[in-house]
């Protein structure tokens, strides 16, 4: 079966089929922050979507990191790093790529295990 969680009328923030979890894209609120504070909000974000849909961050498979700014991302590892389940760590790319808002400085997507 098809869940959809937090559902709006253009997308979902996750969705779970075939025992797999995706995660949008997702960013920071407060746009106007820093690296590592938008950082720390995007892995808030994306923690709590994989506890909606049944999973944590030790099931992690895929992560996907986009950067505007790629001189970020020393800055964006040191707060991933201390956030991600050193046992697990899912797999992982990291691009250089314009956002939505030129104010964003970091959008992350997440696929994981239920």
């Amino acid at each position: 079966m098809i869940m959809r969680y937090q559902k709006g009328s253009r997308m979902s923030q996750a969705v779970s089929y075939g025992g797999l979890v995706y995660i949008a894209g997702q960013v920071a609120e407060n746009r106007k922050a820093g690296i590592e504070e938008q950082t720390r909000d995007v892995l808030g974000k994306i923690e709590q979507l994989l506890k909606e849909a049944g999973t944590d961050k030790s099931k992690l498979l895929a992560v996907n990191i986009f950067l505007p700014a790629i001189v970020d991302f020393d800055a964006m590892n040191g707060v991933y790093d201390a956030w991600l389940d050193p046992e697990n760590p899912a797999a992982r790319a990291c691009v250089e790529a314009r956002l939505a808002d030129p104010d964003l400085r970091v959008e992350m997507t997440a696929v994981a295990a239920l």
